[in-house]
């Protein structure tokens, strides 16, 4: 293995402007979540463009947010490695003409850059390294139109893939000094929304229910489900209500986003936001969620699976580290279920969803080699896994 890690480290390097030109390419195309398939169809055109390698099968499907672009490589064996990433940035249309892709010695800006056009750059690059012929398992690479906006129609073919696959690596960016990410909090979304009753509040206030002072004492009650040193954080983003400064409000409402460490404390905030019940007689309420994604606990499959990264890392000068981070990705999606994954295996750069956006050319290059160094050696098979013991995710 070592003579390999020679070959792939002296490959990626030479690779080097072939990188720079992947990620210029692929920066040059606006993809802004949550604009439906229209809006994103020139991203899924450019990437996939991207991802036609020799001797590889590419399938465009259709989804409620864009095409999701599956391509797969390598034997056709029973088992599978899964790389998976998202073409979606959090920039609206434009932003690649008003602020488009620059190089200035080792640092390249540029929308999406750092999340993720990087990593799409270095997974496509190590598969130029390898071929498929040198890909020991059947090699699948999910990149997804709607990972910003909670993935709710990617989830089913990403937790479907993973489940049939050996690990999965995962394209985010790392953590500052290349650390990849082993935990993560999980989050979840709710619409918290009371009924009350209108009147006039000069002439008649005892007739009505205020909305607006039932959510009040409500989300008192909510943000006391908080626990600060368990992770677990409650945040009223939005509130809104009521029509006129003169009328008892009739209606109100608050959107509530929950960050926890892990999957027990995500359902204990998601068991208690189902259990609540009005205060006020002839007030009403209701809880829905509207985007979830459970904490990704450093399992023991996730132990494992870096275990073996950081041995290989090791063989090409790399001492990898790991750690937590606080945002999500699609890895919170199936790392409850046992799945054995590396999350983070993006360059290093910094300012995600900020103008600031940036990666290192220097870092593109080791990230390829070490990305074509894993999918070359993927670890044995990790003894089966009871999902039930790694508990539930929120409801939908």
């Amino acid at each position: 293995m070592r003579a390999l890690a020679d070959e792939l480290s002296r490959g990626a390097a030479a690779r080097r402007e072939e990188l720079i030109d992947l990620v210029r390419t692929l920066a040059s195309v606006d993809a802004p979540s949550g604009s439906g398939p229209d809006a994103l169809a020139a991203a899924a055109d450019v990437v996939a463009g991207c991802l036609r390698l020799p001797g590889a099968r590419l399938s465009r499907i259709p989804g409620t947010q864009g095409d999701l672009l599956e391509l797969e490589l390598g034997p056709q064996s029973s088992d599978r490695t899964l790389v998976l990433g998202h073409y979606d940035t959090v920039w609206p249309a434009g932003t690649a003409a008003q602020r488009p892709f620059k190089l200035d010695g080792d640092v390249i800006t540029g929308p999406g850059v750092f999340d993720m056009r990087g990593g799409l750059a270095v997974a496509i690059c190590a598969l130029r390294l390898l071929g498929p012929q040198r890909l020991p398992l059947r090699t699948t690479v999910l990149v997804t139109p709607d990972e910003e906006t909670g993935s709710a129609g990617s989830q089913r073919r990403i937790v479907e893939l993973a489940l049939d696959s050996r690990w999965v690596l995962v394209l985010e960016p790392p953590l500052a000094g290349g650390r990849v990410k082993t935990a993560r909090s999980g989050w979840a979304v709710y619409r918290l929304k009371i009924a009350g009753r209108a009147a006039h509040a000069g002439l008649e206030p005892e007739r009505g229910v205020s909305a607006i002072d039932e959510l009040c004492d409500v989300l008192a009650h909510v943000r006391g489900l908080a626990r600060a040193p368990l992770g677990t954080t409650i945040n009223v983003g939005v509130i809104g209500g009521g029509t006129a400064v003169n009328t008892v409000a009739e209606s109100a409402h608050a959107l509530i986003d929950v960050r926890a460490r892990s999957v027990a404390e995500m359902q204990r905030i998601d068991d208690a936001l189902g259990a609540l019940r009005p205060i006020r007689a002839g007030a009403s309420l209701s809880v829905q969620a509207l985007h979830s994604r459970p904490a990704m606990e450093r399992s023991r499959a996730i132990a494992r699976a870096f275990a073996h990264a950081r041995s290989l890392a090791s063989l090409l000068g790399i001492k990898l580290a790991e750690g937590r981070a606080g945002g999500t990705s699609d890895a919170n999606l199936i790392a409850h279920r046992g799945v054995a994954l590396l999350d983070g295996l993006g360059p290093e750069g910094g300012g995600a969803h900020s103008e600031d956006e940036h990666i290192l050319v220097s870092s593109l290059v080791q990230r390829a080699a070490l990305i074509a160094m894993l999918l070359a050696n993927p670890p044995e098979p990790q003894p089966a896994v009871d999902a039930r013991s790694c508990g539930r995710p929120p409801s939908p």
